[in-house]
């Protein structure tokens, strides 16, 4: 069904959009056109497989050549959603992490609510045939989920993402003009900021011989990761927290240095 009309005004905003890997550019062209549907504007890639610009994800898009035209790509997750302070991921499936699940509206009126103060918010989205990896999931703040046909949950990436620009379009409309409640005083933390934390502790834990035996390693540092994600740490939170983490690497290291001096 067409029906583009140039003559009123065009709503755009909202959330990013981040699919991960995605394959054909047809499919990123039907993300694009569902966007354009309810509102959505901000679409990021990470890592298309076939390239981009992609002439056939255009034609798929059916005129929503200001979501196509915006369209970011980059060659990791961490650098797409680096300046978000709020991320959702999206899943079908159960996952064996501690982390809050939320169906679409609850998670669009959280989103609407963090983007009224000023907080740069995202959704993610997997790829086509497998989905996101839990290491992808960590970095969310939250998990939503479609409630779906229990027997045939089988969404592709276009309708998901119709799905919660629908979601989104319906909360907007009736949202306050003005924010519910104040501006905090200090800034949410980045998905930057908290992928430079994790970095800077697992280094530290290493130093620690923390993570035995090895094959635990993955594990443990996933559970990690998802205490730091659910904190919803601020920007102040996390500088305070690798501060904590510099002391200690300094004391081992001083340490060290005693037990070289003793030995030699």
């Amino acid at each position: 069904m067409s029906g583009t009309n140039r003559t009123k005004p065009l709503i755009t905003g909202g959330p990013a959009i981040i699919l991960v890997e995605p394959q054909l550019g047809e499919n990123i062209g039907m993300v694009a056109r569902a966007m354009a549907n309810f509102g959505l504007s901000e679409l990021r890639l990470v890592k298309p497989r076939d390239g981009w610009p992609s002439e056939k994800a255009r034609v798929v898009a059916a005129k929503a050549d200001h979501v196509i035209d915006g369209v970011k790509v980059f060659e990791t997750l961490g650098e797409a959603v680096g300046d978000l302070s709020y991320l959702l991921a999206t899943t079908a499936r159960q996952r064996d992490m501690l982390k809050p699940v939320l169906a679409p509206e609850a998670a669009m009126k959280s989103i609407n609510t963090r983007m009224n103060s000023s907080e740069k918010a995202g959704i993610l989205f997997g790829r086509e045939r497998w989905g996101l990896e839990n290491d992808e999931i960590a970095l969310a703040n939250e998990i939503v989920t479609f409630p779906v046909n229990p027997a045939f949950a089988s969404l592709n990436i276009a309708q998901a993402v119709l799905l919660i620009s629908h979601e989104w379009l319906k909360v907007t409309m009736d949202a306050p003009l003005e924010p519910a409640f104040r501006e905090p005083e200090t800034q949410p933390a980045s998905r930057e900021d908290l992928i430079h934390l994790f970095e800077h502790l697992e280094s530290a834990l290493d130093e620690a011989k923390y993570f035995y035996p090895p094959e635990m390693r993955e594990h443990l540092m996933l559970n990690i990761k998802n205490i730091f994600t659910h904190a919803n740490l601020r920007q102040q939170e996390i500088q305070t927290l690798r501060g904590v983490i510099a002391s200690l690497e300094r004391r081992w290291m001083r340490s060290r240095r005693s037990q070289d001096k003793k030995s030699s």
